[in-house]
């Protein structure tokens, strides 16, 4: 099973739309959606703040300005 990781945060459109896009995707690609609020955790925070949003799917990385649907899509069918 593909497991992505969803570094976010509240009050963030970047990171809404970033969520609408993965949900889209969930279907044509089946995978495991684990949410992380950066404000959870100090690490987190420290290296993502200026990223999100920032998926990991099976250890590619995307941040904030490598997001789209296309590029999710990719990533996703590559890691099936």
């Amino acid at each position: 099973m593909v497991n992505v990781i969803f570094y976010t945060k509240d009050n963030c459109s970047l990171c809404e739309d970033a969520k609408a896009l993965l949900l889209m995707l969930k279907h044509d690609y089946p995978f495991e959606l684990e949410e992380r609020d950066i404000y959870t955790n100090d690490d987190w925070l420290e290296k993502y703040q200026l990223l999100i949003p920032y998926v990991d799917v099976n250890g590619q990385t995307l941040n904030c300005e490598e997001i789209s649907y296309e590029v999710l899509e990719q990533v996703l069918k590559d890691a099936q």
